[in-house]
């Protein structure tokens, strides 16, 4: 499980001292425990299709981290984004590709958009685009 997964890599990252992987996994370690608790699932493990939607908008906001600090002529801090990022990347699935999904909403009876994004929602949680899956399920219709 990704929790799991990066609480280790958190843990390991301090036993190294390596301070960039220790801040970005840091972060997502506490956005995960947030949003366990936020769910009631308490001392849990999140579901993977959670952490997989955390771990992308960390992804958005240091990406808009990065850009500010371009902005502003401090490279050196865009460069530690940038290996953040980096880092937290490599938990990320490989993405469905439109054939894919396409080959998916040909396998369903029903290529309604509210169940088509139902399916998907339920079934590939994190594994897919919901807006390229959407847009798709827009020209079944």
């Amino acid at each position: 499980m990704i929790f799991d997964d990066i609480a280790k890599a958190n843990m390991d990252a301090l036993r190294n001292h390596d301070k960039v992987a220790r801040s970005i996994y840091s972060i997502v370690y506490g956005k995960f425990k947030n949003e366990s608790i936020n769910k009631g699932l308490g001392a849990k493990s999140l579901p993977d299709g959670d952490c997989l939607n955390i771990i992308k908008k960390t992804i958005k906001e240091l990406d808009e981290e990065r850009e500010g600090y371009i902005k502003v002529g401090r490279t050196e801090s865009a460069d530690e984004i940038a290996k953040q990022k980096e880092i937290i990347e490599k938990y990320l699935p490989k993405m469905m590709s439109e054939e894919e999904i396409r080959a998916e909403i040909e396998k369903l009876d029903d290529k309604k958009i509210p169940n088509v994004m139902k399916h998907f929602k339920t079934n590939f949680n994190g594994l897919c685009d919901m807006g390229l899956v959407s847009k798709i399920a827009k020209e079944y219709n």
